[in-house]
């Protein structure tokens, strides 16, 4: 089993930029892909970014895509999320997760493993 802590998330204004962070732990030998997903009020969980682990290969949803960076340390262990030009519509609670040894990185579904989350609120 692998277990994923979030942590970095905070308020900022609207413009500003925040770093998110995972640490996993455990069976980290089965994370073939790592990835951020989002929950926002009302909102369904959206997959925003993944990386799959062995090649450093990216996937970006369109709505962050060239605002946010996705990269790993260490196979994985530690992965992040930079975020930049950020918007009061990015409010959500950010998830680290870990589709195990499946490598669909970038289906939203796959993500089995789940860290606790950590809030990322954005004012305008």
């Amino acid at each position: 089993q692998v277990k994923l802590v979030e942590s970095g998330g905070g308020s900022v204004q609207s413009g500003g930029s925040l770093r998110v962070s995972c640490v996993a732990s455990g069976s980290t030998d089965s994370t073939y892909c790592m990835g951020w997903l989002r929950q926002g009020p009302g909102k369904e969980r959206e997959l925003v970014a993944a990386i799959y682990t062995a090649d450093g290969s990216t996937y970006y949803s369109d709505s962050v895509k060239d605002r946010f960076t996705i990269s790993q340390v260490n196979g994985g262990k530690t992965l992040y999320v930079e975020m930049h030009s950020l918007k009061p519509e990015v409010t959500a609670i950010y998830y680290c997760a870990t589709t195990g040894r499946t490598m669909l990185c970038g289906v939203t579904y796959a993500y089995a493993f789940w860290g606790q989350g950590t809030q990322v609120t954005v004012s305008s």
